[in-house]
């Protein structure tokens, strides 16, 4: 039985309306499944929701916003089925278009942010380390319990949106300092400390990783000290999608793991697991069956969504090539980031260059892509790892810089080694 407060049962009977009652109930109902003794405050929420999945999906938030709710902390959105900000790239059913809009819309509706991001640690919503937080999104949990420090579960579609109608969450699994400690080492041998082309191997990396401890959380031990979040988010969005992590530490990097034993908690591991970059190979060798040469279709970054540094690294590369990419070169990221790169003239560069930003949603979830059928290239493990079920394209797995290559030849492109 959970432990209410008088202001959690005055919710619960009514007080705070319709739809934050309906919103309690379900909190509480599931605070008690999980195991949690008591809800705790939070002070954001990230929201998943509003991807449109059918009608489900859109009836659960018409009945929130016909209740009159309203969210009660600084509340960002996931990605949609809809670029909103470019609604030409939309090449899918139209009656699925107005839905999905409208999903989209009633969030707004709930007082959430137009974000329709994946990636909203990229923008002013960072949560300080030690902060409660109710975040969905795989990539997002992670990055906000790994690399920021703060604490959230892994919440999904309806209990993170009445998390921030109530300003709750359940006091358990990884809002716990006891239950944030490192399960699984990692050890890696001979990690690429090279900054060229070494976006692949983080990426490669979280998806090994992923497979190997589902829910437990990993300490990885040798990845290099200078790693970017940029890297870390590619591991971690890897590592949440052939897995079910929610965190991880990476030992000297991450701020809950200045040293391995602080990372264990002073106990030994679970299990050690010695990884090489032979074994790193042959898990992106798994996933890309394509061979030098191979003709291309298209190519797809930004899953998650890129951030500034990631566009200039991508402008840095284009300008080591004579020509343009010969394909379609499609680049997702958030309308925050999208404002930043029209303000200072990049986001015309890229344009010009042949590249289409997309926003507010995702290539391997929505139809934004004018060609799936043959070769699409891509450096997210994410992507890599769902686009072939989600839209059944055949994936080409390489780094930023073999991406950009392989576009401007048309064909694919691999570093030797």
């Amino acid at each position: 039985m959970i432990d209410l407060t008088e202001n959690d049962q005055a919710l619960l009977n009514g007080q705070g309306g319709d739809a934050v009652a309906l919103a309690m109930r379900v909190l509480a109902r599931s605070a008690a499944l999980m195991g949690a003794e008591r809800l705790l405050d939070i002070t954001s929420a990230h929201i998943d929701g509003c991807l449109y999945h059918g009608q489900a999906s859109l009836d659960f938030v018409e009945r929130l916003v016909a209740g009159a709710g309203k969210v009660v902390v600084p509340t960002t959105l996931n990605v949609g089925s809809l670029d909103l900000i470019h609604p030409e790239l939309f090449r899918g059913d139209a009656a699925v278009k107005a839905q999905a809009q409208r999903l989209m819309q009633a969030h707004l509706e709930l007082g959430c942010e137009s974000t329709f991001t994946c990636a909203p640690y990229q923008s002013h919503h960072r949560p300080r380390l030690g902060q409660q937080i109710a975040w969905a999104e795989s990539n997002a949990i992670v990055f906000a319990n790994s690399v920021l420090g703060a604490r959230t579960n892994r919440y999904g579609d309806f209990m993170d949106l009445c998390a921030a109608l109530t300003g709750r969450a359940p006091a358990c699994g990884l809002h716990l300092a006891e239950n944030r400690l490192g399960q699984v080492l990692f050890e890696l041998q001979d990690f690429p400390a090279d900054l060229a082309g070494r976006d692949i191997w983080f990426a490669a990396l979280g998806l090994f990783a992923g497979k190997q401890v589902g829910t437990l959380i990993p300490v990885f031990s040798g990845l290099p000290l200078d790693s970017s979040e940029d890297e870390l988010k590619a591991l971690g969005a890897a590592c949440a999608s052939t897995g079910a992590v929610g965190m991880f530490h990476a030992v000297g990097i991450t701020p809950e793991a200045p040293t391995l034993s602080d990372a264990l908690g002073c106990r030994a591991p679970l299990q050690t697991v010695a990884i090489s970059r032979a074994q790193l190979q042959r898990m992106r060798a798994a996933l890309s069956r394509a061979r030098p040469g191979d003709r291309l279709a298209a190519v797809s970054v930004g899953t998650p969504h890129f951030s500034l540094s990631e566009f200039e690294q991508l402008l840095a590369l284009l300008a080591e090539e004579e020509a343009g990419p010969r394909i379609d070169f499609y680049v997702n990221t958030s309308r925050f980031i999208l404002w930043q790169l029209e303000q200072c003239g990049q986001a015309q560069a890229l344009r010009s260059r042949g590249i289409t930003i997309v926003t507010d949603t995702c290539t391997y979830i929505t139809p934004v892509m004018k060609q799936t059928r043959g070769l699409i290239m891509t450096n997210s493990g994410k992507w890599a790892h769902y686009a072939p079920g989600n839209i059944g394209v055949e994936v080409a797995f390489g780094s930023l810089r073999e991406c950009v290559q392989s576009a401007v030849r048309g064909e694919v492109v691999l570093d030797a080694g």
